[in-house]
């Protein structure tokens, strides 16, 4: 087992990883930029090193300065949370190189599922059902004209590399499609350095269903069933639950063992998510692999029971998974809300300052995952996310109403400050969410 793991994020993420590894009795290093510096969390740590200014391109995504701040530290294992380096695998391979141990799937692994178009073909290998599309990249304008005629308007441009989004543009007939084809390369170019985009059939009211997968370094893989992420705006989502409401029973078996399936086909070990679209028919169909921990995996921890940054240590360090597929059950309801400071009447413009009033909700099955506190600053350098409020209840409707409650007992202030939590009660109270009738763009239709 590692002695002493770094923690390459900051925030809510550095914060529960250095929980997890002071339960398994490992020391933890965590670096930090300028911005950060002072944050309560950082005290938590055995050690915290600097690594920057507060430009995250100069402090969390440099990489000799977290590989220097491991080596300096004498940490055997980096763990990089999400977002930032956690899906760069020249990161992983640069962690693996220099003798320190990258908490996280295989680099080569990585490599295939981050592009997408390679992702769709080891998934098509696996009998995955994957959305009608490009056998690859789009090389020309008419060669997308001729993809699109075949598969039929409307499509969906979708860049081959990155996430949250960006690159993602809807054409519904030619002229469109050649107009977006443009914008989306343009678009991947300037947020993945990658302008490589393919075409998918675009289909219509879907629900975003993804399923947990962990697999070790022995050749066991299992999933820990299905989330529902459906409640988003612009692919970046609100409101997560899980199991997924009304989906039918097979078609939920059907998905789980598909991603199984999925994990093996590709060499991955440790964990990951692998997401899907399902069509109004209860249809699914492969979008991508997700190669790290996600933000909404306490969904998951609620309901099977299974501590995943925990699972995710020991399957870097080289053990066998201690549980059996059989032996992983999901039991009662869990949904949680991502509390963005974040103005959402302006078009979710950011709301950056300091908190000068907090008040965290509790009870019986409310549990929040945070690292701010009454006098922090929200940095306007980051993702906005201020924490994650999680419940758990027997049924899903006890969990919807244990949910309003502890949002209306949430509490948090300071000058310019704003936050999504009007938004998510709205969400929760409406009857297209209660009834489970909604799809990915419900939110951005009704507010």
């Amino acid at each position: 087992m590692f002695q002493r793991i770094l923690v390459a994020n900051r925030g809510e993420i550095a914060l529960r990883v250095i929980r997890a590894c002071q339960e398994l009795g490992i020391g933890t290093v965590a670096v930090f930029s300028e911005a950060d510096r002072g944050a309560h969390y950082l005290d938590l740590a055995d050690e915290a090193i600097c690594i920057g200014p507060a430009s995250s391109s100069e402090s969390y995504l440099k990489i000799e300065h977290i590989i220097a701040a491991a080596e300096l530290s004498e940490a055997q294992a980096i763990h990089p949370g999400y977002g930032f380096l956690a899906e760069n695998y020249d990161f992983a391979e640069q962690c693996r190189d220099s003798g320190i141990e990258f908490i996280g799937p295989p680099q080569e692994a990585m490599r295939k599922l981050g592009d997408k178009v390679e992702a769709r073909k080891i998934a098509m290998e696996a009998k995955v059902p994957v959305v009608p599309g490009s056998d690859g990249l789009i090389t020309s304008e008419e060669e997308a004209v001729r993809v699109a005629n075949e598969i039929g308007y409307p499509v969906l441009i979708k860049a081959t590399a990155g996430g949250g989004g960006k690159g993602i543009r809807p054409a519904t007939d030619e002229k469109s499609l050649r107009t977006e084809l443009k914008a989306a390369s343009a678009e991947a170019e300037k947020a993945f350095k990658n302008a490589g985009v393919y075409i998918e059939k675009f289909v219509q009211k879907p629900r975003h269903v993804e399923v947990q997968v962990l697999a070790d370094q022995h050749g066991n893989a299992v999933h820990l069933w299905e989330r529902d992420c459906t409640m988003q705006r612009k692919h970046q989502k609100l409101i997560e639950e899980s199991p997924a409401p009304k989906l039918p029973e097979n078609v939920r078996l059907e998905m789980c063992e598909a991603a199984t399936r999925l994990v093996r086909t590709s060499g991955y070990f440790n964990a990951g998510t692998v997401e899907f679209i399902v069509d109004q028919d209860n249809n699914f169909y492969f979008i991508e692999v997700n190669a790290r921990i996600q933000v909404e995996h306490p969904v998951t921890e609620m309901v099977t029971g299974i501590d995943l940054i925990r699972q995710q240590i020991l399957v870097a360090a080289g053990e066998k998974l201690s549980f059996t597929q059989d032996e992983i059950t999901s039991t009662g309801c869990s949904i949680e809300v991502r509390i963005n400071a974040e103005d959402p009447d302006q078009g979710f413009r950011g709301c950056p300052g300091t908190i000068t009033d907090l008040i965290i909700p509790g009870g019986l099955g409310v549990r929040f995952d945070s690292h701010v506190y009454t006098g922090y600053r929200i940095s306007p350098h980051y993702d906005s996310m201020i924490g994650k409020l999680i419940v758990y209840k027997p049924t899903r409707e006890e969990a919807i109403a244990c949910m309003l409650r502890a949002l209306n007992e949430f509490r948090i202030d300071g000058p310019g400050i704003k936050t999504t939590i009007p938004l998510a009660k709205k969400i929760l109270m409406h009857s297209v969410f209660r009834n489970a009738e909604g799809d990915t763009k419900f939110v951005e239709r009704t507010w």
